[in-house]
């Protein structure tokens, strides 16, 4: 099989997902299109190498519909002849994309690949596709439709994870943001308007918080428990996470230029050693990222403690203050410039996120290896381990 690398990567700021948020003014193939001209860019044409763009994308109704991948590839000005593909694997699907890409090059189907993903909640909202899934009581309990907030009250009980955990995720998340070294950006790009004025160059998100104000705060997710009683069978749920320990909603893609040993000119940043996706129980939701996790490194050979830089991504509190405290892992390698309870989820476009996010954190400490972790809702996960190539 062929060595498969990773010779850049780029991601916009998260903006807010509300109208006045600083990117909502734009669409989704505008954000796609500034990534690949940025990738093209900081490798001297590299672009051109590319033979496909596949693109994590969750809503596909209204601007992200009509195969997000073929507008944002027409937009962007590729050739005709690059292939392009939407891919639905809910909030994995960036990295999904990415793992897919890497899959194509490393059995000799194509050369190099354009992968990540895009989401603009301000334009496409949550659930907005209305699928008939998230209603059908023809399906027996455990697997119908429970939002990602009530299943994470849920695995809260089952994991026995309390409030002061879930706070004390929230402070560290908020305070690793507000407190990163520029190092950790560098990656990231500005966006600009139709003038070329910067909109948005930082995280939009991002907020001070104190753990006093994070004490003082509500359950936030109570009231839509009622509504799936049918899926839950009489299952009794405690609120307990707050907005503060939910990742807020936010418009974002990123992009990454995968492909094998000299198929683009220019020093790639790291090499893909193993990426893997996982099923989970659909009634738990939440928890396949953690085998997918287990499955990507042991297709490496690697233990995770000798991951020198690891991005987890923070699906509710409840997902990360279990990794940090069930696995043997230390937590001054994890989430280090702050993850999504602080910087927002824009669903198809995390995992990749994650990944450029990843590249950045393991420059900036000169590492080797480097971990990404994604869970999403219903049972789905992926992880991808990556070796920092020295530059």
């Amino acid at each position: 099989m062929t060595d498969v690398f990773l010779y850049d990567a780029v991601r916009t700021p998260r903006g807010k997902a509300r109208p006045d948020g600083a990117l909502a003014s734009l669409q989704p193939h505008e954000l796609v299109r500034q990534c690949i001209t940025a990738i093209d860019d900081r490798t001297g044409g590299g672009v051109a190498s590319a033979e496909s763009l596949l693109l994590g994308c969750v809503g596909q109704i209204g601007a992200q519909g009509a195969n997000a991948a073929i507008v944002a590839k027409m937009h962007a000005g590729l050739d005709d002849a690059v292939s392009a593909w939407t891919i639905n694997n809910f909030c994995v699907s960036g990295l999904s994309a990415v793992g897919q890409a890497a899959a194509r090059i490393a059995s000799g189907d194509e050369q190099a690949s354009l992968a990540g993903g895009v989401e603009m909640m301000s334009r496409v909202p949550f659930m907005a596709d209305r699928a008939d899934y998230y209603a059908d009581a023809a399906f027996p309990p455990r697997t119908r439709y429970v939002p990602v907030a009530v299943a994470a009250d849920r695995l809260a009980a089952t994991w026995d994870v309390g409030r002061d955990a879930l706070d004390a995720m929230a402070l560290a998340s908020q305070s690793r943001a507000v407190e990163a070294d520029a190092a950790l950006g560098a990656s990231r790009i500005a966006v600009t308007g139709g003038d070329g004025a910067t909109l948005l160059d930082q995280d939009e998100c991002v907020r001070p918080v104190s753990a006093e104000k994070l004490a003082a705060m509500e359950p936030a997710f109570g009231e839509i428990i009622g509504a799936y009683a049918g899926a839950l069978a009489g299952e009794t749920i405690t609120p307990v996470h707050t907005v503060a320990h939910a990742p807020p909603m936010c418009d974002a893609a990123a992009i990454a230029l995968v492909g094998g040993e000299g198929a683009v000119d220019a020093a790639p940043r790291a090499r893909i050693l193993a990426f893997a996706e996982a099923g989970g129980d659909p009634h738990a939701s939440l928890t396949a990222g953690f085998a997918a996790m287990d499955k990507a490194l042991a297709k490496a050979g690697l233990a995770l403690g000798e991951m020198d830089r690891i991005e987890f991504m923070e699906a509710f509190g409840v997902t990360i203050a279990r990794f940090l405290r069930d696995y043997d892992v230390d937590p001054a390698r994890v989430n280090v410039g702050g993850g999504h309870l602080a910087r927002g989820h824009p669903l198809g476009a995390s995992g990749a996120i994650l990944l450029s996010t990843l590249l950045d954190a393991l420059d900036a400490c000169e590492g080797r290896y480097g971990l990404v972790v994604t869970s999403g809702a219903q049972g789905v996960g992926a992880a991808m381990v990556v070796e920092r190539m020295a530059r």
